[in-house]
């Protein structure tokens, strides 16, 4: 069986090397290949390269996958994204294990703690799964990018009412390997104790942000164990009889 994993630029991809190893263990013949696409439009090709069973999906098309899909489940109805498609019977089904995992791992993170309002940074498909599963936790949430829209505050605004939220997401790609340098313009204050900072970044293990966030006091997470929860939804959905 094949398996892959669609997106743009996935040298850093944490997937291709997870689900070899669980191959591996589980002494399956199956593989699992990284699927660098330079344009969503180029799925169909790849999809007619193999019998694949099943794709995780990753930035940046999580939102763009579901115009090639034929069924969504209620999840990717309500969030507008997928990051996991089984193939089964010949069609497409589109299901997102992304809000899972984020909520299983923050949970964890937050042990009997629970802020009532959350600042989430950046609005792609992972940003969407996180508001999601925040709302499911009863969690308040502003949308936080580099333009100002009805719906979402631009840095300059986040930072002057920071301490408003004690819980804070990075759902942006900035600081991801190699880019290491970079960080979401927040400007956190000197001292950042009471507050929950968590990045969905795992390559590196800190990245600048949660760094910064760290030496001011914050607790602070990576996402790497919300892909570990994500990837075994994943592997229960493949893997399910229908």
């Amino acid at each position: 069986m094949h398996f892959g994993l669609v997106g743009k630029s996935l040298g850093h991809s944490f997937s291709k090397a997870y689900f070899q190893e669980k191959f591996k263990q589980l002494r399956l013949p199956y593989d699992y290949s990284n699927c660098e696409l330079a344009s969503i439009e180029a799925f169909p090709k790849l999809l007619a390269e193999k019998e694949w069973a099943g794709f995780n999906v990753t930035i940046p098309y999580k939102e763009d996958i579901l115009s090639f899909v034929d069924e969504v489940s209620p999840d990717v109805l309500n969030i507008g994204a997928a990051n996991v498609i089984k193939v089964h019977n010949q069609k497409l089904w589109a299901y997102n294990t992304d809000h899972l995992g984020f909520r299983l791992d923050l949970q964890d993170f937050l042990a009997h703690e629970k802020p009532q309002k959350a600042l989430v940074l950046g609005s792609g498909g992972a940003s969407k799964a996180v508001v999601y599963a925040l709302g499911q936790m009863g969690i308040e949430t502003q949308l936080v990018g580099r333009n100002a829209l009805s719906d979402k505050w631009d840095y300059q605004k986040a930072s002057s009412h920071l301490k408003d939220f004690p819980l804070i997401i990075n759902c942006s790609p900035l600081g991801t390997f190699p880019d290491i340098n970079k960080k979401p313009p927040l400007l956190l204050p000197d001292t950042m104790k009471g507050h929950f900072v968590y990045d969905l970044i795992y390559n590196p293990a800190e990245t600048l942000f949660l760094k910064d966030a760290r030496e001011k006091g914050a607790q602070t997470r990576n996402g790497r164990q919300m892909l570990v929860y994500q990837a075994e939804a994943s592997w229960d959905i493949w893997t399910k009889s229908d």
